[in-house]
């Protein structure tokens, strides 16, 4: 009580010492209350993104939003650019299109962050393509990587959109989860932290899509939605020819799985999900992605 009354005294005393006043003090908040300035680029993340989709686009890097065990760059702003119209297009029109209208809003990861290079992991060897956290965020990496001129489906799919739909599809089980029955079909078969030394050939004869898939059943559960949906008719047939009979099999009762659980669950056919992202795919090209529209 004591150390207070004296604090309160000096302050008495340093007022009284420097003719403090209602007077003297400013009205103006010591903090910056001024509007953020937007660019048009964030002008349209607003307009095509946060509006509409209740997300924030994260294209600046900001230390706080990555994995401090990891070094990485920030994301061009041109690639970005083009990445997030990419992504709308691909991605966020097909949900908006086949989903009821709260749906995306509602689950939609809230902050989308873009990285420009990759994860290494340099224990297991791997790469991460991207991460969701909580249900709250998706990021992808590698965005200095994308080909603005001259995009290739095939790299765009494994780099970005099956990493979409891959992580998205983590949030919807960690919202509802799926039946168990699912983790039995190729139950003992699952490889840990192994799966890096396959080959995604290699695990399709066991029932697997991907070797990532084989790691553990929730990759397996989303790795089949992923690749089910942006994959095109022949690459899918192809897959499924790698596996074989017996592998065959297996990922076609995965694959009827999913479709049940998305059905069920969310009330989307994965049947129509693909057909309007092969239908947008085979646009790419004639697009322009360098310019806001």
């Amino acid at each position: 009580m004591k150390k207070i009354k004296y604090l309160f005294l000096i302050l008495v005393a340093m007022c009284t010492a420097t003719s403090c006043s209602e007077d003297d003090l400013s009205p103006d908040s010591i903090f910056d209350t001024t509007a953020p300035q937007r660019n048009e680029f964030d002008k349209w993340i607003l307009t095509n993104y946060t509006t509409p989709y209740n997300i924030d686009l994260k294209y600046r890097f900001e230390d706080i939003e990555s994995d401090m065990d990891y070094n990485v760059i920030p994301a061009d702003y041109n690639k970005s650019i083009a990445l997030a119209q990419m992504v709308k297009y691909l991605w966020l029109e097909v949900y908006a299109k086949l989903a009821a209208p709260e749906f995306l809003p509602t689950y939609c990861p809230k902050i989308m962050h873009f990285v420009g290079s990759p994860e290494y992991n340099a224990a297991s060897g791997s790469i991460v393509l991207g991460t969701a956290e909580g249900g709250m965020k998706i990021t992808l990496f590698n965005v200095n990587g994308l080909d603005v001129e001259n995009p290739n489906m095939e790299v765009l799919n494994e780099w970005y959109f099956k990493t979409m739909h891959h992580e998205f599809a983590h949030i919807l089980h960690q919202t509802k989860n799926y039946s168990t029955d699912f983790n039995d079909i190729t139950a003992g078969k699952y490889t840990g932290e192994g799966w890096v030394n396959l080959e995604d050939a290699d695990v399709r004869k066991d029932g697997f899509v991907t070797a990532y898939g084989s790691s553990k059943p929730d990759e397996d559960f989303v790795e089949t939605i992923a690749n089910y949906v942006v994959k095109s008719d022949a690459e899918w047939q192809n897959i499924m020819s790698q596996a074989g009979t017996v592998g065959g099999a297996l990922i076609q009762e995965k694959l009827d799985m999913v479709t049940e659980y998305l059905s069920d669950s969310w009330g989307i056919d994965i049947q129509a999900l693909h057909e309007e992202v092969q239908e947008r795919q085979s646009h790419i090209l004639e697009m322009d992605w360098t310019t806001l529209k």
